[in-house]
């Protein structure tokens, strides 16, 4: 005889066998990468397909999710072909963004993947709710997981066609990030007055109150380019994404190669905004500042060099590029000149650093993206080096 609850456990077996190979799915569609078929590309087909594949994954979810709801449990037999269907579902899936070339566009291909994973998620995640969850009544965590897959199944619709369409999805993305930062940092500004400008400085100790929670007034100088380099960065990614909506086109592989081009180094801005920003926060170290601004400058160069000579940007459109261009250079000069003299302060290590991260960032040559993320850990190191020496 049974013990109690073995046949419920025994129902949900092909679950916990559904749950691995859901997982292996998912790390391959992680970690690989589709293929250049033989047969000519066709769009239509392949979105059709996905959208297929989609579908009939969100309607697996919810018969899996119904037979789970309440009692009678499935025999293990149903549970056994209701795993199978699930697994098949998804395996379709994936076959269908395999399918994908990687001549369509690194963008493109990306967003692609990422929805795939989201699904494969969401159906990993509604088996493991099912199977942790009591099996009297349909849960809040069931449906919960349940809608998510569903709504990870309706993503297929809102996919970009195409790689400028994709590029333009990106740097929309990023210019809302960036735009969040300003208005942040502009908020900071006017909430964040010396709340002791009001009281005579200490004569035992020379000063007033902590200076750890507002800017003095050499920080609040060196705050105005620092806001310039961001105001630009917003400039910068709204006027690209203007020329690649007006301009750009996805026909021929070198077109596609610079829209992605102008996707992954404008993917940069966002970050290196975040890194000049916390870094204005008092109390300000000044070096710290100028070497994150140098790094903004540098990709907002980068950005704008890669526009320039790229298919989006016609005759027509070669003076805001150059009147951004001096905009970044007229800003990172002042934040140069408001913290002359910063480097001698540091230990010889630190000076190393410094020295050869300023001459990269701030020479008039540009640098690559792969240099570019090198020097993190060099800013890395060299801000807990600032912080640990006391400056």
């Amino acid at each position: 005889m049974e013990p109690a609850g073995a046949g419920p456990r025994r129902a949900r077996e092909p679950l916990r066998d559904l749950r691995g190979a859901l997982r292996a799915v998912l790390a391959r569609v992680r970690e690989g990468e589709p293929g250049e078929g033989r047969e000519p590309f066709e769009p239509q087909r392949f979105w059709d397909a996905l959208g297929q594949t989609f579908k009939a994954t969100s309607q697996e979810a919810t018969k899996l999710s119904l037979a789970f709801s309440r009692p009678p449990l499935p025999s293990v037999e149903d549970c056994q072909k209701l795993s199978e269907d699930v697994q098949n579902a998804i395996l379709a899936v994936a076959t269908v963004y395999y399918s994908l070339p990687k001549g369509q566009g690194t963008t493109l291909r990306k967003m692609v993947r990422d929805a795939t994973t989201e699904v494969v998620e969401g159906m990993i995640q509604l088996t493991e709710t099912i199977l942790n969850t009591p099996l009297e009544s349909l849960s809040q965590e069931q449906l919960i997981s349940t809608g998510s897959v569903w709504e990870a199944c309706e993503q297929a619709s809102n996919l970009p066609r195409d790689n400028q369409a994709a590029v333009v999805s990106a740097l929309a993305a990023c210019l809302g990030v960036v735009k969040d930062a300003l208005e942040e940092m502009e908020h900071a500004l006017v909430e964040g007055r010396d709340p002791y400008s009001d009281i005579m400085e200490d004569e035992e100790l020379g000063f007033r109150g902590n200076r750890d929670t507002y800017w003095s007034e050499a920080d609040r100088k060196l705050l105005g380019p620092c806001m310039g380099l961001m105001k630009a960065s917003k400039a910068c990614l709204k006027k690209v994404l203007g020329v690649v909506k007006a301009h750009g086109k996805a026909d021929s592989s070198e077109q596609i190669a610079q829209l992605d081009d102008l996707a992954d180094i404008a993917n940069e801005i966002s970050p290196s905004v975040d890194e000049l920003a916390l870094s204005m926060y008092p109390p300000m170290n000044q070096l710290a500042v100028r070497l994150n601004a140098a790094k903004l400058a540098s990709v907002l160069k980068k950005v704008l060099e890669i526009t320039k000579t790229s298919h989006v940007c016609l005759p027509s459109e070669e003076g805001w590029v150059q009147f951004l261009t001096g905009a970044v250079d007229h800003n990172m000069d002042k934040i140069k000149n408001f913290t002359q003299g910063w480097g001698v302060m540091l230990p010889p290590l630190l000076q190393l650093i410094l020295l050869t991260c300023c001459t990269e960032f701030e020479k008039d040559s540009f640098i690559s993206q792969t240099t570019l993320k090198s020097r993190r850990a060099d800013f890395s190191c060299l801000h807990m080096g600032i912080c640990y020496s006391g400056l």
